[in-house]
């Protein structure tokens, strides 16, 4: 019998790709910023990069992720024109 691992390999790299968020500590160029993320039927916090290395995303703005470095480090871009 093998040992069961809650989570591994249930979540790929792709599946973070789209989902939304948002942004609880800010997010911007030489900043390590944080967002929320709904995802494995709860919320989790990601450390976060702007996707385009430029923009300055502040706190409460709606995020979508771009691209996911497991574990915890995801490129967002706000979801919505502002």
């Amino acid at each position: 019998m093998t040992a069961s691992r809650p989570y591994a390999g249930a979540m790929g790299d792709a599946s973070m790709v789209g989902l939304m968020g948002r942004v609880t500590g800010t997010v911007g160029p030489g900043l390590v910023g944080e967002v929320i993320v709904r995802v494995r039927g709860g919320a989790e916090h990601f450390l976060a990069h702007p996707a385009d290395g430029r923009s300055r995303i502040t706190t409460g703005t709606v995020v979508m992720v771009v691209e996911h470095l497991p574990p915890r480090t995801v490129y967002v871009t706000p979801a919505y024109d502002s």
